[in-house]
């Protein structure tokens, strides 16, 4: 069971790192629509689990130019840029937080798994 205050710091890294990775991470990750769905936080408050969704759009930045966007090359992008996250974070959180936490990326493919459901239910 989740603490109050972990929810809270929850709720605060997925609006901030939301609007980090839409306004401040373009040059680095292309257009790709990502979207923060969940953030879980551990109970001593070190470790910030973040999920992401990833609609890959156009090509990355950095990539040879004719090598489309896929949800790898872009969750690539962002495991490669955590520190630089973390950073940015820090920036805007570092009133309200003591210590930023160490941040964990992983792709969230419950929007996959329930398409995926809907077809062989159709079928």
């Amino acid at each position: 069971m989740e603490s109050t205050r972990q929810n809270k710091i929850a709720r605060l890294i997925q609006q901030d790192m939301g609007d980090i990775m839409l306004k401040e991470m373009k040059p680095v990750l292309g257009n790709s629509l990502i979207t923060v769905t969940e953030v879980r936080v551990t109970p001593d408050l070190s470790i910030a689990r973040i999920f992401v969704s990833i609609y890959p759009i156009g090509q990355m930045p950095g990539v040879e130019p004719a090598v489309a966007a896929t949800k790898e090359l872009v969750m690539a992008a962002i495991k490669a840029n955590t520190a630089d996250l973390r950073r940015r974070l820090g920036i805007r959180e570092g009133k309200q937080l003591r210590i930023i936490p160490e941040l964990e990326f992983f792709l969230d493919d419950t929007l996959d798994r329930m398409e995926n459901i809907e077809k062989l239910l159709k079928q």
